[in-house]
């Protein structure tokens, strides 16, 4: 769930109840080790401390590349690399999985987690804004990838979609973060341009006939939120 533009404070509102039950079902349900535990806590250290998924959301994402069968992840938003654990275990040996991070700091830290948890040897972690990054794959035509989750800047979602589009083939599955942002998503005079990147990218998702989509919004410890999941026919 990273927002390199969100403010620290007061970043996730929420309720004790929405965290009891996030606790509860992360108890009961994700089998979070020592490695999973260690990165998501080493976000503390990174530029956008608290920003990534929940062990729960974390656990959602990698049953989500489980079940599409994906061998191949594309990520935009690296941050600790907590995401990205779940990620790279999902493909499995043989898998891979590329992640985009814009500030080295991050990397670092991802990169170290990703040793920990012995996927290193299946994720390239690459550095820089990530639409560059994006378009030096689509130039460079690498084999597509199966699964697309896009957790960064929101303004810059719709140039993520259609990097993604352009980086995977019918059967694929992109999956969009923080589309809610705590209900502000259903104003379409709203200033901020974290809404309007959210609401530009849902635009261009309805409007594009190859595409089949729905969105969930979320509470929890992360807050009043949601993602969006995406099909290509």
């Amino acid at each position: 769930m990273s927002d390199q533009h969100e403010p620290l404070e007061n970043r996730y509102a929420s309720a004790p109840a929405w965290r009891s039950v996030d606790s509860y079902f992360a108890a009961a349900l994700v089998d979070e080790d020592a490695a999973l535990v260690e990165a998501r806590e080493s976000g503390a250290r990174t530029t956008m401390p608290n920003a990534e998924v929940a062990a729960n959301q974390g656990a959602l994402i990698g049953l989500l590349a489980q079940i599409s069968g994906a061998r191949r992840v594309l990520e935009f938003g690296t941050l600790a690399g907590y995401s990205t654990v779940w990620l790279a275990r999902a493909v499995g040996v043989g898998g891979h999985v590329v992640t985009f991070e814009l500030e080295e700091q991050n990397a670092a830290i991802a990169r170290e987690n990703l040793e920990r948890a012995g996927v290193a040897d299946r994720v390239d972690v690459v550095v820089g804004p990530a639409a560059d990054s994006a378009q030096r794959l689509i130039d460079q035509q690498v084999e597509p990838f199966d699964l697309v989750f896009i957790d960064a800047d929101k303004p810059s979602n719709p140039i993520y979609l259609a990097a993604a589009l352009e980086l995977t083939t019918p059967g694929a599955v992109i999956v969009i973060d923080n589309v809610v942002r705590d209900g502000a998503v259903a104003d379409a005079n709203s200033s901020d341009p974290r809404v309007q990147g959210v609401r530009a990218v849902i635009d261009a998702i309805a409007a594009n006939p190859d595409l089949d989509a729905t969105a969930l919004q979320t509470v929890g410890e992360k807050g009043w939120d949601g993602l969006i999941i995406v099909h290509r026919r």
